[in-house]
């Protein structure tokens, strides 16, 4: 199989690289990185959510370009299928593409109120009421996912598009001290312990390169 190039930027900042990262990473397409500092013009401004510029991240593969991590994920299923991304089962497939557009296209105001910041963390945070709602839908997603298809993942016994796609909000949920409890906190601790993630987590840490913005408690 030919060699891939993901186009992603920061580490500790941008989600949608973390989704893009992970979903290449779980097909088992090789890859290259291609790193975009966040002083590139259009970076900063898209991982403050004030442009749709959609830089990050995007897929070259075999001549083929494919931008919008739904987008990618639908082409690395068709040319991994082996690796799971999407369950076998028709209603659980469609089911998965139903929670992982919600994501794609929702929670606006998580977004906004909890900006993703690996190296960050803010004790006791205050979340504002609409913040709230989007937190217990996703609470809402991820309990119905685990006892449905009976974990440890979103969709089962490993990890697929779902659990790439929600990823971001599980380090959302620590970097802001969100409460778990009970099956919510121990799918939020399985996560973190993928090995993709602890691999993209200590990268973050890495990271010298800083938003004003995101790194006070607003």
């Amino acid at each position: 199989m030919s060699k891939a190039t993901l186009t992603i930027s920061s580490r500790n900042y941008s989600s949608w690289s973390l989704r893009g990262w992970l979903l290449t990473k779980f097909s088992g397409l090789p890859f290259d990185e291609i790193v975009i500092p966040i002083d590139a013009p259009g970076v900063r401004a898209e991982i403050l959510l004030l442009s749709p510029s959609i830089l990050v991240p995007c897929l070259q593969h075999d001549g083929i370009k494919v931008w919008d991590t739904l987008a990618i994920a639908e082409y690395l299923n068709e040319v991994c299928p082996q690796a799971g991304l999407l369950p076998e089962d028709r209603a659980a497939r469609a089911h998965c593409r139903a929670i992982c557009g919600e994501m794609h296209s929702g929670f606006s105001a998580l977004r906004g109120a909890l900006p993703m910041n690996l190296k960050a963390h803010f004790p006791g945070f205050k979340v504002w009421s609409r913040a709230q709602g989007d937190i217990e839908r996703v609470m809402e997603i991820w309990r119905d996912c685990l006892a449905r298809y009976g974990g440890p993942f979103l969709f089962g016994e490993h990890a697929c598009e779902a659990d790439a796609m929600y990823a971001p909000v599980v380090t959302r949920f620590i970097t802001y001290d969100v409460p778990l409890s009970g099956e919510i906190a121990q799918f939020c601790a399985r996560i973190v312990e993928l090995p993709e993630m602890k691999a993209w987590i200590e990268a973050a840490q890495a990271e010298t390169e800083e938003i004003d913005e995101l790194d006070v408690e607003f």
